[in-house]
């Protein structure tokens, strides 16, 4: 891969909800990749404090209780500290839909230059996986963790660990173009249809 023809900026992100339908946002985090590594000094993490409690369902995933959100800053206290810092950059998540869709809600009239979702690209990469999951892919790639701060589904790590999965996934693309290519669902920003030879008489 060469990442010269990577755009100048390219956050992985991931958020954590509250549980409710829709979800409020408890955690935010995003992690700059820049020449081909992520770039944790540079990431971006906190806490927020919802409307609603957190459901104790998903206080059992992300183990974020009510009362570590209790001295949090509300949204709209950092929406627009997240708008700015997310304002014209490529966007990576795992399972992006998720994320994007529960970003744009929160951030009118935010758009992203474009959607990476690592688990559609890893689906056209790796195609004998037994699984698609963040964590099923992790071990099928043999990604080491031991260097990310925090543990598994707080934003901050699945952010990391997302980017380093992007890297692994990258590598089997010879270009930018290739992996937005296999990478961008249709429908979001970064999408480009496929180009179709015009049929001839000949």
């Amino acid at each position: 891969m060469d990442f010269g023809t990577w755009p100048h900026q390219l956050l992985v992100v991931d958020v954590e909800g509250n549980g409710a339908t829709p979800p409020d946002l408890v955690e935010v985090a995003a992690i700059p990749i820049a020449d081909g590594r992520p770039v944790p000094e540079s990431a971006r993490c906190t806490l927020v404090r919802p409307p609603q409690p957190i459901t104790p369902f998903a206080a059992r995933i992300h183990r974020i209780s009510n009362q570590a959100v209790e001295g949090a800053p509300s949204w709209e206290q950092v929406a627009p500290g997240v708008h700015t810092h997310l304002q014209h950059a490529w966007i990576a998540a795992h399972n992006a839909s998720v994320d994007y869709t529960a970003l744009r809600r929160h951030l009118p009239g935010w758009e992203p230059a474009g959607v990476i979702d690592t688990l559609r690209l890893a689906r056209a990469t790796y195609p004998a996986a037994p699984k698609y999951g963040l964590d099923a892919l992790l071990a099928y790639t043999a990604i080491p963790l031991t260097g990310i701060d925090g543990q598994r589904h707080r934003a901050g790590f699945d952010a990391h660990a997302t980017a380093l999965l992007l890297l692994n996934l990258a590598g089997h693309y010879p270009t930018w173009d290739a992996l937005t290519a296999a990478a961008v669902p249709p429908g979001m920003p970064g999408f480009v249809s496929p180009r179709h030879e015009e049929p001839t008489l000949w």
